[in-house]
């Protein structure tokens, strides 16, 4: 079989969605070059799905029990070995398949975008000469490589985990755990890690061999960084380049427009910041490459002459074929994530029939930022899912919060010694009761209630939709954490069909008005520094002067970038962006700023 480690042509990846929407992609998309990452946090759920598959695979199966030893790492080792084998023995399949409209290489080809291999395809089309023909199409049958099947590993879930009451090891935490599941298993893939900088988690990734260098240079085992600036690259870089670990990708990701939780940062845009990281890429590669062979040096390891690959991608947001073309020309992005839109693609992703007619139907109202993560940081989600309908019952008949059925979010030690979770019965019943106390006045007693009873049990409900669709829980009420591109698109597509749209072969856009891109992130923008503006009107808001003067700074210095580089990135309805960007610049200006900043 194809090396591994080679990259297919493609220009795209599909990013980890939820817990569970791409729990099982790299089983459906990676045989065809395609790139998909999967999510870590789950572990009952990711046992459950390899129980699944292995049926329907018939291959044997052995179940890793929750209270056998090191279960967590176990499991997730064993169900990451299984989508590896399975992609293998697909990969071999479809090299094998015959050039003819029935055979999985001609599918395989005919997605790529234009490219030297796509163009090498095309002349093997055009080849009479049937023993050519045949030597061209070997060739092209090696270079069909599978995507990448990578995991993600969001680093604010690490959670100390306990037998009885007596905290286990750091390296059971979650996060750890994880880690060392991934470490263990046969991928050649990468782990992205999101969400910031857990220091135990970095440091632990360099006891694993397969994170560094083999005799050859490869690694087998890479890290992406998923991360909101130029900054926050480079500090994690080299926390991470002094434990002699390389990190190949920086993965920019839109701080609100995006899925799922929005790291929202200070009003910095996608836009500028993309084109720090264009103008400022030599000077991280060549830091983190002094910083990486100082590490090694002192390890009595052989230093390496120039950097290793650093690959730079984006993601959040990119509705179509002209941003895909503008990130990777204009900003000279390595490929560009695509999520929300494969949530109407069956072939692809876990939603269940009922989520996906809401989905394809959603409107404006029906997708919001929402107070909904147990985290405490702003989460998309569709407001009618089952998930939310099941919360306002629980308020409804008086019995608020979820009874916690796997408590992968739990932080929260107000009441208990034990963490437990902010969307847990057991803490909205005494936080409830604690704010009736505090004295809070008329305006602000149904604003902090509501922040409350907002938390959602969306660690086991992200994971509802492949437990529908996989038989493996009929009772399960899922959590719909779509971005806000999904109002953009309206009918369900097959995987060709929206590798063509990302391609520009066609288009599967429902909304003509849709904003682009930097425009939707930056209106986005201001509505949030709207809402925390009404907070801190009602004194329910922490946030100091210097945070609400600095972020409107950031967005009026983004609308000025955005307003001098239109002509070069904008060909069409550049007058529209421009009159975009004015409106809102407008909406800046008008915003009550008075209380926050005269203090």
């Amino acid at each position: 079989m194809s090396d591994m480690t080679a990259r297919s042509g493609h220009t795209f990846h599909i990013p980890v969605m939820g817990t569970a929407f791409t729990i099982d992609t790299a089983l459906r998309v990676a045989k065809y070059g395609i790139s998909s990452v999967l999510s870590l946090v789950d572990d009952v759920m990711i046992e459950q799905v390899r129980r699944s598959q292995c049926k329907s695979e018939n291959v044997p199966y052995e179940e890793i029990g929750p209270r056998e030893e090191d279960s967590r790492a176990r499991r997730i080792t064993a169900y990451l070995n299984f989508v590896d084998e399975q992609v293998r023995d697909q990969v071999e399949a479809l090299q094998a398949s015959p050039f003819d409209e029935a055979g999985d290489i001609t599918l395989y080809y005919e997605m790529l975008p234009d490219s030297p291999l796509k163009s090498q395809y095309v002349e093997m089309l055009s080849t009479d000469d049937p023993a050519d023909k045949a030597r061209k199409q070997d060739e092209l049958r090696c270079l069909a490589v599978p995507g990448a099947i990578d995991v993600n590993i969001m680093t604010k879930l690490d959670r100390d985990t306990y037998k009885g009451t007596t905290k286990l090891a750091p390296e059971f935490a979650d996060a750890m755990s994880a880690l060392r599941g991934y470490a263990r298993s046969t991928l050649t893939s990468s782990v992205v890690f999101s969400a910031g900088m857990n220091q135990r988690v970095y440091t632990y990734a360099s006891t694993f061999a397969d994170f560094s260098p083999d005799e050859n240079g490869v690694i087998k085992k890479k890290i992406t960084l998923k991360v909101s600036d130029w900054r926050s690259a480079m500090i994690q870089g080299k926390f991470l380049a002094r434990r002699g670990l390389w990190v190949s990708e920086f993965r920019i990701e839109s701080g609100l427009n995006c899925g799922g939780h929005a790291f929202a940062t200070t009003g910095l845009l996608m836009g500028p910041i993309l084109d720090e990281f264009r103008q400022r890429k030599i000077e991280l590669q060549d830091t983190l490459h002094k910083v990486y062979n100082s590490a090694r040096s002192s390890a009595g390891e052989s230093t390496i002459d120039a950097p290793l690959e650093t690959r730079i991608t984006a993601q959040g947001g990119i509705g179509t074929a002209a941003e895909h073309e503008l990130l990777m020309k204009y900003y000279r992005i390595d490929a560009a994530g695509w999520a929300t839109p494969f949530l109407l693609v069956p072939e692809v992703t876990n939603v269940d029939d009922a989520h996906l007619e809401m989905l394809a139907t959603a409107g404006e109202r029906d997708v919001h930022l929402s107070d909904a993560s147990p985290l405490g940081i702003p989460f998309w989600t569709l407001r009618d899912s089952a998930s939310e309908e099941s919360r306002r019952e629980r308020i409804r008949d008086g019995r608020p919060g979820s009874s916690c059925p796997k408590g992968f979010l739990v932080s929260n030690t107000e009441f208990t010694a034990i963490p437990i979770c902010h969307a847990s019965r057991s803490y909205q019943k005494r936080k409830l009761n604690e704010i009736e106390e505090v004295g809070y006045s008329v305006e602000q007693l149904p604003v902090v209630r509501e922040g409350v009873l907002a938390k959602a049990c969306i660690c086991h409900e992200l994971a509802g939709t492949v437990l529908l669709n996989k038989h493996i829980d009929p009772t399960v009420k899922p959590a719909i954490c779509c971005g806000p591109n999904i109002v953009n698109f309206s009918k369900l597509a097959t995987l060709q069909e929206m590798v063509s749209h990302i391609y520009g072969r066609l288009s599967l856009l429902t909304n003509p008005d849709r904003p682009h891109l930097f425009i939707r992130e930056l209106s986005i923008y201001v509505d949030h520094l709207r809402d925390e503006f009404e907070k801190h009107s009602l004194d329910l808001s922490t946030r100091a002067p210097k945070y609400f003067k600095e972020f409107k700074e950031n967005l009026l210095s983004g609308i000025e970038y955005y307003r001098s580089r239109a002509e070069h990135f904008i060909d069409e309805k550049r007058n529209g962006f421009l009159d975009d960007l004015r409106s809102l610049h407008e909406t800046l200006e008008r915003m009550t700023l008075a209380k926050a900043m005269s203090e």
